[in-house]
């Protein structure tokens, strides 16, 4: 069974152990931290995830574990992978050296926000689009540069199929300047794409509660807050 099925509003499940393990990896490492930080979005959230502190060989290997095996455990189907720029490059290349460290050896492509006019040229780096392709990104919040991968992916003759991120927010999208009722997820999603995240923000709520006693009652509180206010309801 998929570890990404998404759960119903109100329906209470048990801690996901390789969400908490995930959750406990970015807070020892300094990517997930808490306090006031001013979202693309314009909200001021009191967590914030920054994918660019994997900035060493044991950091960004371990997180490609924990993708590969959210991802594994998926039962999602692929046939290669994209990583968009910039944050989609690393992870996406790390991700495709611990598949095949797993025995699944597939192609890998990333773009190039410019186009390059000498050499080889072009805006795509690696192998060529093909086939089912799955996304590979850090945390969906306007679901720009999935955006523009799909676009990319399709103009190219693939069918952009999936996307995996580390971190799935769970707060309303940004549309004309208002908050929709859905996520970038669940917009995504609507796409007809199928989205595997590691950790979600109803993890990360339960991760605070089970480490209140560590100082973090403040805030969980800020977070709950955060998310009774900007929070959508799982589909």
């Amino acid at each position: 069974m998929s570890e990404c099925v998404e759960k119903g509003p109100g329906q209470a499940s048990a801690p996901d152990a390789l969400a908490q393990d995930f959750l406990q990896f970015v807070v020892d490492c300094g990517a997930l931290r808490f306090g006031e930080f001013k979202t693309k979005a314009g909200r001021i959230s009191p967590y914030f995830f920054n994918a660019g502190l994997f900035d060493d060989g044991i950091k960004l290997g371990r997180l490609a574990q924990f993708y590969a095996r959210r991802l594994l455990a998926s039962g999602i189907a692929f046939d290669m992978i994209f990583g968009p720029a910039y944050k989609g490059i690393p992870l996406g290349a790390a991700l495709t050296v611990e598949l095949a460290r797993q025995g699944l050896n597939v192609p890998f492509a990333y773009n190039r926000k410019e186009a390059k006019d000498h050499g080889e040229g072009g805006s795509l780096v690696g192998a060529p689009l093909r086939g089912r392709v799955l996304i590979v990104d850090d945390v969906m919040s306007a679901g720009t540069a999935v955006r523009e991968s799909i676009a990319i992916i399709r103009a190219a003759g693939a069918q952009p199929h999936a996307v995996v991120i580390a971190l799935d927010r769970q707060e309303k999208a940004i549309e004309d300047g208002q908050d929709a009722a859905h996520s970038a997820v669940q917009y995504v999603q609507q796409l007809g794409l199928q989205v595997c995240a590691i950790a979600k923000l109803v993890d990360l709520m339960q991760y605070l509660d089970q480490h209140i006693a560590a100082g973090l009652a403040l805030d969980q509180q800020r977070v709950q807050a955060y998310q009774q206010r900007y929070g959508v309801a799982e589909r």
